[in-house]
């Protein structure tokens, strides 16, 4: 413990072997068991699904999902999955490896900027912060879009405020990087790409008045930089397709943030609670973070966490405004909440007082209770199918890290607390996927009926699912019939003549009972629905939590 308060301690020390020790920790709790937990349906398979058709039509223009056009997302996220698909194979570590190579990187880039604005301890503080985040880690983890708009995000507004420093002997290089990363934003997820970064800019300025920045921004090089990057794909979408402009622009982003036609509504405090949750354990400790951030705003430092503030305020406030909410749409706000975090326990010289004090013991009986909680569960609620013995290693690591925390706050450390946290969900990182994540995925994965048609289909079977199960084209490695709903697949089923795709039950009837051989995935609460409107007996060949393989042969 002391040589690691020590080093966490230390004001100098190389940046070189600082990122090293880092990528090394957090590079085994960010990739390890990645291939060995199934994809989880919907999104997993979703974003596994595309670039998976991507390389299959040759087409990195336009994305398709079970072969219509899916216009919902820019690109990026899907071309870094293919290149991962044409390096590690098409299976789940390549379809996970970016997001979690874009959570690495950006704690990797929260010590530098933590560093150059602050001090080293600042910078290793935020980067030990933000990587043992229970929901950065684990949604870093996952397949999904959100982790490589952070990362690009969270770049652009760092890249500026180094920018902005007075006698930075670096201006061009890191305004340079601020366009390039706010135009890999906007391909990451569209116009918000664009728009957080200024408006958090614009109401920097407007609060420090340093509206001579907008003289040393490199606004003749950086505005064309980001068109040459941004623009191209945008370019070349709307020129293959002139129906992506209206839903990409309109349905996408302002219909999506101004109404509830996505089915996502949730009251304007619902990230208060998904903030508390998956930034746990620190979240916390947020208003000791924010502390003095207004009073001291025109000082050196309290310009920079001033940025910082504005920055997860203004984003957190757009997300908690929208009518459509999600929990990974708040993940670019951990960042500066970590980098205030690491820049406010620097300057507290390892004492715990005030309000950590308080901060500090409510923590430790969250995890203890939490962590009894958790023990207890499986028998309290009587499911004998509850994973016990998951329950018991993640229970009993957080009653044991609030028993830590009890006994650092009886010290007055505040190094020894931070340690104690960051070793504690460590070992929840490490353990998590193995015990809890394999056990979940497993439920909701279709890789078992995918990969069985996959060997078992011929080529001219028909392949069939009620309702869009979008990882079950994945396993499967081909289109599926989709009965029913739609799902995200709406916009592109309209797109064409789609009717032999997308089909209503009397069709599907008919077709099941042809001569045809049809395999379908149906869940089993439909099964029992559509067995007495079956003329050929169904065989099951597959059973999972939640569906049938079903085949009329």
């Amino acid at each position: 413990m002391r040589f690691i308060t020590s080093f966490l301690s230390a004001k100098e020390g190389s940046i070189k072997k600082d990122i090293s020790l880092l990528t090394l920790f957090f590079g085994i709790a960010f990739f390890q068991f990645l291939g060995r937990i199934q994809l989880y349906e919907p999104d997993e398979g979703r974003y596994a699904e595309i670039p998976r058709e991507m390389l299959e039509r040759g087409d990195f223009i336009t994305p398709f999902l079970n072969y219509v056009k899916y216009f919902e997302k820019p690109p990026l996220h899907y071309w870094l999955n293919a290149l991962s698909f044409t390096i590690f194979g098409q299976n789940e570590f390549a379809a996970r490896f970016p997001g979690a190579l874009m959570g690495l990187l950006t704690v990797l880039l929260t010590y530098f900027v933590g560093r150059k604005l602050f001090s080293r301890p600042a910078g290793i503080l935020a980067a030990l912060i933000l990587g043992s985040a229970t929901g950065f880690l684990m949604q870093a983890r996952l397949d999904i879009t959100d982790m490589t708009l952070t990362c690009t995000l969270s770049a652009a507004l760092s890249f500026f405020i180094l920018a902005a420093r007075d006698g930075e002997p670096r201006k061009a290089l890191y305004y340079h990087l601020f366009y390039l990363c706010t135009a890999l934003a906007v391909l990451a997820k569209g116009l918000i790409g664009i728009v957080f970064p200024g408006a958090i800019i614009f109401f920097y300025l407007l609060v420090t008045r340093r509206w001579r920045l907008l003289g040393e921004m490199r606004l003749p090089t950086g505005i064309p930089l980001f068109f040459l990057v941004a623009a191209p794909w945008f370019i070349a979408v709307s020129w293959r397709n002139p129906e992506f402009a209206r839903f990409f622009f309109i349905h996408e982003h302002f219909e999506r943030f101004l109404t509830k036609t996505h089915g996502r509504y949730k009251p304007f405090w619902y990230f208060v609670p998904v903030l508390a949750g998956t930034m746990l354990p620190w979240s916390f400790l947020i208003p000791t973070a924010m502390k003095g951030v207004w009073k001291e705003r025109f000082s050196s430092e309290g310009d920079n966490r001033l940025y910082l503030a504005l920055w997860a305020l203004l984003i957190f406030l757009f997300f908690s405004k929208s009518d459509s909410k999600l929990i990974p749409y708040i993940l670019p706000v951990f960042p500066p909440l970590a980098l205030l975090m690491g820049s406010a326990f620097t300057r507290m010289a390892d004492a715990i007082t005030g309000a950590v004090k308080a901060e500090g013991y409510i923590i430790a009986g969250i995890l203890s209770v939490g962590g009894a909680g958790i023990i207890c569960y499986p028998f309290v609620a009587s499911r004998p199918d509850f994973p016990v013995s998951a329950c018991a290693v993640i229970g009993g690591i957080l009653l044991g890290g609030g028993i830590v925390t009890f006994i650092n706050m009886s010290r007055g450390s505040l190094l020894n607390l931070i340690t104690g946290l960051v070793v504690c969900f460590y070992i929840v990182s490490l353990a998590g996927p193995a015990f809890v994540l394999s056990e979940m995925a497993e439920k909701r994965s279709l890789k078992e009926p995918g990969v069985f048609v996959r060997e078992k289909a011929g080529k001219d079977t028909v392949v069939a699912s009620f309702g869009l199960l979008q990882g079950f084209s994945f396993y499967a490695e081909r289109r599926v019939v989709v009965v029913g709903p739609s799902g995200e697949a709406e916009f592109g089923s309209k797109q064409g003549d789609q009717s032999a795709w997308f089909i209503d039950i009397p069709h599907f009837i008919r077709l099941w009972d042809s001569p045809v051989t049809v395999f379908t995935l149906i869940s089993k609460g439909e099964y029992k629905a559509m067995q007495g409107l079956m003329r050929t007996s169904p065989r099951i060949v597959v059973q999972t939590a939640k569906y049938y393989l079903i085949t009329n042969r």
